[in-house]
């Protein structure tokens, strides 16, 4: 084995490790396998002595550490046959949102499953998730990604969009309240259904017609939201279908006397 490199670059400190990952392990399963160190008598003597965690998950405690602080999640991107590579993003970090995560584990009695972490993390950085590209981020399946989301939203950490099928997830807004930036949740909520639907009367009044592509286009939505949209906007005789398939348009509703 080689020596281990540490150097500060830009906008991180980057590890290198000789030697790639061991049999079994591989980016896309990093924080989910079992631990497999390279020497296991090595590794049972480090343990015994108590210098290593008994668990073995130095990859979650990695996590760990940086998500905490609101910063970004560790980056073994870079790792190839020869290296483990792992950066460790320096951007300063988030006081607030650390402040948050303690109060929250104060109120827990414990800390907060490193799955959960993950997905505040990945909210506070992408603003808005579903189910499916959480999934990449916990590697895990996208029921366990939906679970660990719903888990949130019922803690009041983490808002729900939309239908089930089309269903997306932001930071509530007490978290961003707590993260001094209210603004951003306006941002990222965006219109409620109200507002989409004077979009939609508002669009089609000057244009005589609108789709459905249109409709996510302009109300930026999932097909799913915007087909539910305008059902309830023909359900409620506000507008009329005409056509069927990629065909299809919507109109100002006309009344039997107007037609």
């Amino acid at each position: 084995m080689g020596a281990v490199h540490v150097r500060l670059e830009d906008e991180a400190l980057v590890i290198s490790n000789p030697g790639g990952l061991v049999d079994g392990v591989t980016l896309a399963n990093l924080l989910v396998t079992e631990p497999r160190p390279r020497n296991r008598a090595l590794a049972d003597a480090m343990k015994r002595i108590g210098v290593v965690e008994r668990s073995g998950r130095g990859v979650d405690t990695i996590y760990r550490g940086m998500l905490k602080f609101g910063r970004p999640a560790p980056d073994y991107g870079r790792t190839d046959t020869q290296n483990v590579v792992l950066q460790l993003p320096t951007v300063p970090a988030d006081v607030a949102f650390r402040r948050m995560v303690v109060d929250i584990e104060r109120q827990r009695g414990a800390d907060l499953p490193i799955d959960s972490l993950i997905a505040l993390g990945a909210l506070r950085e992408f603003k808005r998730l579903s189910a499916e590209a959480l999934a990449q981020h916990i590697q895990r399946d996208a029921a366990s990604a939906k679970r660990t989301l719903e888990a949130l939203t019922e803690a009041g950490l983490v808002e729900a969009h939309g239908n089930t099928r089309g269903r997306s997830y932001t930071l509530s807004a007490s978290v961003y309240s707590v993260v001094s930036d209210k603004a951003a949740y306006t941002r990222q909520v965006g219109f409620g259904p109200i507002q989409h639907e004077q979009m939609v009367l508002s669009y089609v009044r000057q244009h005589g017609q609108i789709k459905r592509a249109e409709v996510m286009d302009l109300c930026r939505l999932t097909e799913g939201q915007a087909k539910e949209l305008l059902r309830r906007l023909v359900i409620s005789k506000k507008i009329d279908l005409r056509g069927a398939g990629r065909a299809s348009m919507y109109v100002e509703f006309a009344s039997p006397a107007q037609a």
